[in-house]
């Protein structure tokens, strides 16, 4: 070849290389935990949550600042206090190319009711949904919904065509540890679908060429890493290997902050971590007294009174979290700043009350969390194994990866435990109807009042707000004087990165990779 022609090739050869890096933009995310399923409708799970919001859509979404928008539709109405509809996007398909219609809504609002679906809740008031037209869907309510447009926001909406191809026309039994295709495999309308999964190692998103949206970012692909392990993962980030960290550890972040290249970023979570403590049993699985002491409030205020929770902020969350009073965060409807106050911290109040109920010497439990969901998990539950043995109870502590912790919570194992409580819906229905509705599906303390439940049925068909927030305070009030769950603190989260990446925080702790860029 002469040497002007060889010239030429390196020189195409170069510019083609050279503009596949400009613009070929990756980010490689990391987490503790995994999506514990693909299926959009059957774990209702942070980062579960988090990897589907990139891949399907609903027909609301909240913005980067957490109102309410249009998404699949592109308004609504009301034509009388239980009817609504909404007009959908007529320019939408889902990654495969075909045309997203009314059809694919209904069945996915149908489906996300189904028995087996963990988002049943969300839409326990919604009776009827129909498609008008192709464009056009009319849902029905049991009674007037305040709430509906904020529940429609985490119902995610599938291809009908190809749930029923793939065998996936119902949710994922994910409790029973079923395996379906919709579990592995996913088809939505998002900004980005996913290419490769690889559960707990590797799952590959890229554009969506077909989304119908604006495009605001410049990402071709991302790569979800799980990585269990804080310091690996820290470690990861700090080497270049990770881009991104959704849940970077407390006592590393100063380390990461004086790093040249990266950067940090904390915000309050819309999350309460809190222990809960069945009080139905009539005998504890684990324990030595042959009764069930969680019947009696005495005990639960014991436990309450022994957690020094200004320890746990101080040592276990390095002054990054907020003692919490109620299981609810600020900005949440129905908060009050009032209610959020704690018992105070009294050991020797504690040992009075055990006594009082008739276990002066204490006894023994165990105690059941996660070490890979929460903000330092393993380490409050360690903080508060050893507070509790300052008033005798002998706590034995037994911690596991989420997706084991939720199954066997889920299957009523657990006397005493850990769990981590978001709003997605901003107001304290989401609360009262997962955990203290009675027979709610994540109700394992088994709570049951009449006032309570007559309450959530004021909270899901009042439109006088007055007479609304008035249900709702007076639910509060029941449930924090019973104690069915023990509040620690709210959760305050943190995100590092490269200082090249960036990927706006939001308190629920949701990245929008949509609104992101790598420079």
């Amino acid at each position: 070849m002469k040497p002007k022609n060889l010239i030429k090739l390196l020189l195409a050869i170069f510019f083609v290389f050279a503009s596949t890096q400009s613009f070929a933009k990756t980010i490689k995310w990391s987490m503790q935990g995994d999506s514990l399923t693909l299926d959009p409708h059957a774990q209702n799970e942070g980062p579960t949550t988090m990897v589907s919001r990139q891949i399907y859509e609903a027909l609301v979404t909240r913005g980067l600042d957490m109102s309410i928008g249009p998404q699949l539709a592109t308004d609504w109405k009301t034509t009388n206090p239980t009817t609504w509809v909404f007009n959908l996007r007529k320019d939408v398909k889902f990654s495969d190319g075909q045309k997203m219609t009314s059809e694919d809504v209904v069945f996915s609002i149908l489906r996300a009711q189904q028995p087996t679906s963990d988002f049943k809740e969300y839409i326990s008031t919604v009776t009827s949904v129909k498609a008008l037209d192709e464009f056009t869907v009319e849902i029905q309510t049991r009674d007037p919904n305040p709430i509906l447009l904020n529940q429609l926001s985490n119902i995610f909406v599938m291809s009908k065509k190809w749930c029923h191809e793939n065998f996936a026309i119902v949710p994922q039994n994910w409790d029973a540890g079923q395996e379906t295709f919709s579990a592995t495999n996913s088809m939505g309308t998002g900004p980005f679908k996913i290419t490769l999964r690889e559960p707990n190692t590797k799952t590959v998103f890229k554009k969506n060429t077909r989304w119908w949206g604006n495009v605001e970012h410049n990402i071709t692909q991302i790569q979800l890493l799980p990585i269990k392990n804080a310091a690996t993962r820290v470690a990861a980030l700090l080497s270049g290997e990770i881009d991104l960290v959704t849940d970077a550890p407390v006592q590393d972040l100063d380390r990461i902050r004086s790093s040249g290249g990266h950067k940090v970023e904390s915000t309050p979570q819309m999350r309460t971590i809190f222990l809960g403590m069945d009080q139905a049993a009539d005998k504890l699985r684990s324990g030595n007294t042959g009764d069930n002491p969680f019947k009696k409030k005495e005990v639960r205020q014991a436990f309450y009174q022994a957690i020094d929770i200004q320890a746990i902020k101080k040592k276990v969350m390095r002054g990054l979290s907020e003692p919490a009073g109620i299981i609810t965060f600020p900005g949440v409807t129905g908060y009050t700043k009032e209610l959020d106050k704690r018992l105070p911290y009294d050991v020797n109040a504690a040992k009075q009350l055990l006594a009082e109920a008739g276990y002066p010497d204490g006894f023994d439990i165990e105690l059941r969390c996660p070490n890979d969901r929460y903000v330092n998990d393993e380490a409050i539950c360690t903080a508060v194994v050893g507070m509790l043995g300052k008033i005798g109870v002998n706590v034995n502590l037994f911690a596991q990866t989420k997706s084991k912790h939720f199954k066997e919570l889920k299957d009523n194992q657990g006397d005493f435990y850990m769990l981590g409580w978001g709003v997605p819906t901003l107001d304290s229905h989401y609360v009262f109807h997962y955990l203290y509705e009675s027979g709610a599906s994540w109700n394992k303390v088994n709570f049951s009042d009449p006032e309570v439940d007559a309450a959530i049925r004021v909270m899901e068909g009042e439109v006088d707000l007055d007479k609304r927030n008035a249900a709702i305070a007076k639910a509060w009030k029941i449930v924090r004087d019973n104690i069915a769950y023990l509040p620690l603190h709210h959760q305050v989260i943190s995100w590092a990165s490269k200082k090249n990446v960036n990927v706006p925080i939001r308190p629920n702790n949701e990245p929008l990779f949509r609104f992101s860029s790598v420079d």
